[in-house]
């Protein structure tokens, strides 16, 4: 007999999921959400928030801003006449730190939950079938299987860490992102492969409190998804920071020693290497979570690559379910799985919402920060765009040098003909924050003119925004 049944039934608590949750329960859907990673529990319970809360984003940016501090303490005062000694970093009391802010967080879904009456089944879900009253979904907990019933189903079970063959993850000396976030010291030496955007945050993390970080590197180029100009400075700056980047190496066996790791290499030139270290991460990319869905007992097939295939709007070939997030094609960004997951709910109430995937910004949290949005310079000269650029340094900005924070620029681009925004590339202060205001512009389809004529505060890192759509025109104020 079927005990629970449910207008909406969202598969999955990260951030897609709850939000998609918390979106469908406003518009007056009766709602349940199920969950079942523990991510460390120590009462075994689901915690909310997936990945990005429990074991990424949030922890990491955590650590991101603990090993900031300990860095300008350590190096940086002395600019401002502060002089310091003694300077120590307790590496555990910093992970005491990261939890809190991660328990505080998955502890306010909870809440939210609780306040917009949404129904938390503790399991994994998966399907059962389809009947005329709606979809049969399988609820299976620590505490046995119950069966509930709904008429809309979100999948929203996010991704797990992409692992390669011959590096063996074991999570103590071998790590994806998980146990590169609970390191009790900084290690002498780590070795880290991909030098994408978790492996250059968590490698960036460890070499300010220490670390002696070498990054392997299988593609040729450095950052490639980045505009070619942000990522030939972001080069420059993390060499000069003390992280070694090998580019286009062929990774080779991963062997246990007396002292950690040694991992055998080829570089570009064919040479081959060995690099030895107390502790390596791998960080080569993410795949869907979709295998244990039982997706072909309602006639959907996942294809090649693991992933849903879904339409513009998220629906899958399964009338009445959506899926969201990182099971589907685009970026793996919990932002747009946010985006996505109202959407849906919204399309599910029979609204008509969009989503302009060009207008979703990436970030990179190193120091200094990198961030983006629309189009790069290289993706416009292969589609033969007539485009115009305009780039301003933050070594110009008032604001920037009275911060200490003067390295980077800000780089927009603009078609030739419309003056419409078609790009905006940050590598710099606040880069995380600023390229809101860009994102915000290129959605309402902004011009350069636009932003140049818009009053900024000053002093303040965001002039260097506007002085970048001034330098469009060849006409930067400061420069």
């Amino acid at each position: 007999m079927m005990n629970k049944q449910f207008d909406v039934l969202v598969i999955g608590a990260g951030p897609g999921g709850y939000i998609a949750a918390i979106r469908a329960a406003q518009l007056g859907f009766s709602v349940a959400c199920c969950e079942f990673s523990s991510y460390d529990n120590p009462t075994g319970e689901p915690r909310l928030g997936g990945t990005c809360l429990n074991a990424g984003c949030i922890p990491l940016k955590a650590l991101v801003a603990s090993s900031e501090v300990y860095e300008k303490v350590s190096h940086h005062l002395e600019d401002h006449g502060v002089t310091v000694s003694g300077v120590s970093m307790d590496v555990v009391r910093m992970q005491k730190r990261k939890e809190d802010i991660v328990t505080k967080m998955t502890g306010g879904i909870q809440f939210l939950f609780r306040k917009n009456k949404i129904t938390l089944l503790k399991g994994r879900g998966s399907f059962a079938g389809k009947t005329d009253a709606g979809y049969r979904i399988n609820i299976t907990g620590k505490e046995g299987n119950e069966e509930v019933l709904a008429q809309k189903v979100i999948i929203a079970t996010g991704s797990k860490a992409r692992h390669i063959p011959n590096v063996k993850v074991d999570n103590i000396t071998i790590c994806d992102n998980e146990g590169a976030l609970k390191f009790t010291e900084a290690p002498k030496k780590l070795g880290v492969i991909g030098a994408g955007v978790i492996g250059l945050e968590v490698g960036s993390v460890w070499r300010r409190l220490g670390a002696e970080v070498t990054v392997l590197e299988v593609m040729p180029s450095f950052l490639s998804a980045a505009d070619e100009s942000v990522s030939r400075e972001a080069s420059k700056l993390f060499l000069k920071q003390g992280l070694h980047i090998k580019l286009g190496v062929r990774i080779g066996q991963a062997k246990e020693t007396a002292t950690g790791i040694s991992i055998d290499y080829t570089d570009d030139q064919g040479s081959e290497h060995t690099l030895e270290c107390e502790k390596l991460i791998v960080s080569v990319g993410r795949t869907p979570n979709t295998e244990k869905l039982n997706l072909e007992t309602i006639g959907l097939q996942i294809d090649e690559r693991g992933f849903i295939p879904v339409n513009d709007h998220c629906a899958t070939a399964a009338p009445g379910v959506y899926a969201i997030g990182d099971v589907v094609r685009g970026p793996m960004l919990a932002h747009k799985a946010e985006d996505e997951g109202v959407m849906v709910a919204e399309l599910i109430a029979g609204q008509k919402p969009h989503l302009d995937y060009n207008s979703m910004p990436w970030v990179i949290y190193t120091t200094p920060e990198i961030a983006w949005v629309g189009k790069t310079e290289q993706q416009l000269r292969a589609e033969g765009c007539d485009y115009k650029t305009g780039q301003f340094p933050f070594a110009a900005n008032g604001r920037a040098l009275g911060l200490g924070d003067a390295e980077g620029f800000v780089k927009m681009l603009a078609d030739a003909k419309t003056d419409e925004i078609l790009g905006v590339h940050i590598i710099g202060a606040s880069a995380s924050d600023l390229i809101a205001e860009a994102a915000l512009a290129m959605e309402f389809k902004a011009s350069s003119e636009d932003i140049a004529r818009t009053c900024h505060p000053h002093p303040s890192l965001s002039e260097v925004v506007r002085e970048a759509a001034l330098a469009i025109e060849k006409r930067a104020l400061n420069m």
